[in-house]
């Protein structure tokens, strides 16, 4: 079973919980730190951007992945 980091952020008003890998998570913190946002503000823009039916999780790690592709 991989191992998951869980964390906790504030979005719209409630709070909510994301487990992904260590490895999305430091990619997620680089593209938050090379935008100069706080991570909870990144997180916040893909809740509000992702499409109905597609998890925060899966949203999140897509967002690692286009940026990993684009070479950001």
């Amino acid at each position: 079973m991989p191992f998951l980091l869980k964390r906790s952020f504030s979005l719209a008003g409630h709070r909510t919980s994301v487990a992904l890998e260590p490895e999305f998570w430091a990619a997620l913190e680089r593209i938050a730190g090379e935008r100069r946002f706080p991570l909870s503000a990144l997180v916040a823009e893909v809740d509000a951007a992702r499409s109905p039916g597609r998890s925060l999780a899966s949203a999140l790690r897509v967002k690692a992945l286009g940026a990993a592709r684009s070479g950001a």
